[in-house]
C-alpha cells in the first residue's frame, strides 16, 4: 500500500503497475485517516491509498 497525496496519486498507480503488474485499487482515505496520514512521497496530507 502507498498513501498519497493528489499531487502524487499518478507516480504510486505506476509503481504499483510496475511492481505487481495488476491494475491498481485506489482508495480514498476517511476524513480522519486524512488528518494523520502522510504522503510517502512529500510529506503533505495523504488523500489516497494505492494498493495492489
Amino acid at each position: 500500500m502507498i498513501y498519497c497525496c493528489l499531487e502524487h496519486v499518478e507516480l504510486a498507480m505506476d509503481i504499483v503497475v510496475d511492481e505487481h503488474e495488476v491494475a491498481p485499487q485506489l482508495t480514498e482515505l476517511s476524513e480522519d485517516e486524512k488528518l494523520s496520514t502522510t504522503c510517502e512521497y512529500c510529506g503533505n496530507n495523504a488523500v489516497y491509498i494505492v494498493a495492489n
